[in-house]
Formats: C-alpha cells, sequence, structure tokens
C-alpha cells in the first residue's frame, strides 16, 4: 500500500497511513540527521551520498502533504497519542530540514570559496606568463643583469 490513499472512512485505514507516514518522516529525518553531521565534518555538498535517497523521501511526503492538501487523501487521526506523534516527527523533520538548510549554505559557500582561490591562482600564472600588462600593452620585463666572476 502506497503512504497516500485515496479518502477511506475506515479508521483502521487512516491508522495504517498516518503509521506509514510517521515511518517514512522519521526514514527522512535520520538521513538528514546523517547528511548533517557529514557536513559538520566539512565535506562539499557535491560529494554527500543522501542526495539522491533524501530526495526521493521528500518526494513521496510532498505527494503526500499535496494530496492532503487538494483533498484527495485524508489524514484525520482520531487516536490522540497518534496523532501526538505525527506532530511529534513533523517538528523534528523541520529542526533537522532547518539545520541542513543552514549547513548546505555553508558548504555552497566554502565551495565558492575554494573556486574562487584556485581561480585566483590561474589568473596570478596566467598574469606572470602574459606579455601584455593590465592595461593591454607589452610589459616591460624585468631583465637580470649580472656579471660572472668566471669570465
Amino acid at each position: 500500500m502506497s503512504i497516500a490513499q485515496v479518502k477511506t472512512t475506515n479508521p483502521a485505514n487512516g491508522d495504517i497511513r498516518i503509521k506509514s507516514l510517521i515511518t517514512l518522516i522519521d526514514t527522512l529525518t535520520a538521513l538528514v540527521a546523517e547528511e548533517n553531521a557529514e557536513l559538520a565534518k566539512g565535506l562539499p555538498a557535491s560529494r554527500l551520498k543522501q542526495v539522491d535517497e533524501k530526495n526521493q523521501l521528500a518526494e513521496m511526503f510532498e505527494r503526500t502533504v499535496a494530496e492532503c492538501a487538494a483533498g484527495t487523501t485524508s489524514l484525520n487521526v482520531r487516536d490522540p497519542i497518534l496523532r501526538e506523534q505525527l506532530m511529534e516527527r513533523i517538528l523534528k523533520l523541520r529542526m533537522a530540514m532547518d539545520e541542513n538548510l543552514v549547513r548546505l549554505r555553508a558548504a555552497i559557500e566554502a565551495s565558492n570559496r575554494r573556486i574562487e582561490a584556485v581561480m585566483q591562482a590561474i589568473r596570478e600564472q596566467i598574469a606572470a606568463v602574459s606579455p601584455y600588462g593590465a592595461s593591454g600593452r607589452l610589459a616591460a620585463r624585468a631583465v637580470s643583469s649580472g656579471t660572472s666572476r668566471s669570465a
């Protein structure tokens, strides 16, 4: 059974859907927490192994939320304990995603700084061997003249 099903009036089916959604949220939260731990180590965002799985789970979660918003799926939770569990999981996911956003932005900024450092080194290397100066004219080269004592 998929996580989001067409509306039903059977409360047991609703509980199953809620429990499936809680499982999805728990899995997504754990994956985001793992990604956050790797980002905290300073790994670049492009090297993270969780990206594909996180995107797949996030898509499933977004689809469920969209179906609820459209009214094609109902997540009426009659059991107050189950409702509390769902809300708790949603809050945990939100906190993990907020941290993830901050860490991803920091990783992107660090990657941009690394790229800029490499580009600056390339520019300096090109400038050092270029016969032209900043004005576009031929640059006067420093000439070393010395005397040889052995001559």
